[in-house]
C-alpha cells in the first residue's frame, strides 16, 4: 500500500488525485492552508477508500511553515507513525495578481509560494523517500515563452532566483502577476530537471517528473482575478479558442487523474528528468521551453535559491 505526500490535495486538480490515489489504497498525507477543508476531505477519503489519512497544516509563502510541516513529516516516519513516502506531488500554487506582495521571509509571493517552498519541502523529506520514489512537481506550459500559453499569460524573465525573489524591491524591477506566474513556473522546471540530474549522480532511484496539467477552468488558478475576468478565463469560449491557438487545455477530472498515475502507476516508472503534460484527453512526454535545458542556468539558479533559503530565519 503506497504513501503519498500532497500539498493542495484538498481543491482543484489535487481533490480529484487524492480520490483517485486512495480509490487505488493509498494512504495519504495532506499538507494545505485549510485544516477545515482538508478535514472534510480526509474524513471523506476515510469513509468511502478506508485509508489512512494525515493532514498538516502548511503556508507555502512561508518558509518557516514549511520547515515546519517538513519536520512533522520526517518525525512521523521516524517514530514510525507514517511509513516512507512513496510519492511526493508538490502541486499546490498559485498566481497572485494585484499589488506585489511578500512572505515573512520578505520574498515575492509567487516565486516564495511555486518555487522556493517546494524546493525547500523536496529537499527536506527526499531522505524519507521510498527506494523507487517518486516526485511530481505541478508546471504549466505558460512557462514556455513561446508557447500560446506563454505568451498568452506574460513572457518569461531571465530564470534568475534573487530578481524574482525580490521584485519591486532592493533595486529590482517589479513585474506583473502573469510573468511573475510563469516565470516562477518556468524555475519549477528547471529545478525539477537539475534535482533529477542530482539524484541520478548520486545513484538515487528517486525520479523527479514536471507536471503541466494543462490550463483547467474551475481550479483557483484565476481566483486573484477580478470576478469578470475570472468567468472570461474559465469560460468555454476562451478554452476553446485558447485549444483552436495551440494552447493546452483540460479538465479537472483528466488532470487530477494524470496526476495520481504520475505517482503511483506502473506506466511511468522511467520518466525520471521528463516533461508530461495533460491535454486534450493525453497524457504524454514533450518537451519543455528551450531554454529549461540549459544546465549552467539551472546549476545558477539553484545555488542562488538556496542562498536565499539559508538566509532566511
Amino acid at each position: 500500500m503506497p504513501t503519498v505526500l500532497i500539498t493542495g490535495g484538498h481543491s482543484g486538480i489535487g481533490r480529484v488525485a487524492v480520490e483517485e490515489l486512495a480509490a487505488r489504497g493509498a494512504d495519504l498525507v495532506l499538507l494545505g492552508r485549510s485544516p477545515e477543508r482538508m478535514r472534510t476531505v480526509a474524513e471523506e477519503l476515510r469513509s468511502r477508500h478506508d485509508v489512512d489519512v494525515t493532514r498538516i497544516e502548511v503556508d507555502l509563502s512561508s518558509l518557516a511553515s514549511t520547515r515546519k510541516a517538513a519536520g512533522r513529516v520526517l518525525a512521523m516516519v521516524e517514530d514510525g507513525t507514517l511509513a516512507p513516502l512513496d510519492a511526493l506531488l508538490a502541486n499546490a500554487g498559485g498566481r497572485h495578481d494585484g499589488p506585489l506582495t511578500y512572505g515573512p521571509e520578505g520574498f515575492e509571493t509567487t516565486f516564495t509560494t511555486n518555487v522556493l517552498a517546494n524546493h525547500l519541502l523536496v529537499s527536506l523529506l527526499l531522505p524519507v523517500m521510498a527506494p523507487r520514489g517518486r516526485i511530481v512537481l505541478t508546471a504549466s506550459g505558460t512557462h514556455d515563452r513561446d508557447s500560446t500559453d506563454g505568451r498568452m499569460v506574460g513572457r518569461t524573465v531571465e530564470p534568475a532566483a534573487a530578481p524574482l525573489a525580490r521584485a519591486g524591491r532592493d533595486g529590482h524591477p517589479s513585474l506583473g502577476a502573469g510573468v511573475r506566474y510563469a516565470s516562477s513556473k518556468l524555475c519549477l522546471v528547471m529545478d525539477s530537471y537539475e534535482r533529477d540530474r542530482r539524484l541520478r549522480a548520486q545513484g538515487s532511484s528517486v525520479e523527479v517528473i514536471a507536471y503541466d496539467p494543462g490550463l483547467v477552468p474551475g481550479t483557483g488558478f484565476v481566483r486573484d482575478l477580478p470576478r469578470p475576468v475570472q468567468a472570461i478565463a474559465g469560460s468555454p469560449i476562451t478554452t476553446g479558442l485558447s485549444r483552436r491557438l495551440g494552447g493546452v487545455v483540460s479538465d479537472v477530472d483528466f488532470s487530477g487523474v494524470s496526476l495520481a498515475r504520475l505517482a503511483v502507476d506502473p506506466d511511468f516508472v522511467g520518466y525520471a528528468g521528463a516533461y508530461v503534460q495533460a491535454n486534450v484527453g493525453t497524457l504524454t512526454a514533450t518537451r519543455s521551453a528551450r531554454i529549461s535545458y540549459d544546465r549552467e542556468r539551472a546549476r545558477r539558479l539553484r545555488e542562488d535559491m538556496e542562498g536565499l533559503i539559508a538566509s532566511s530565519p
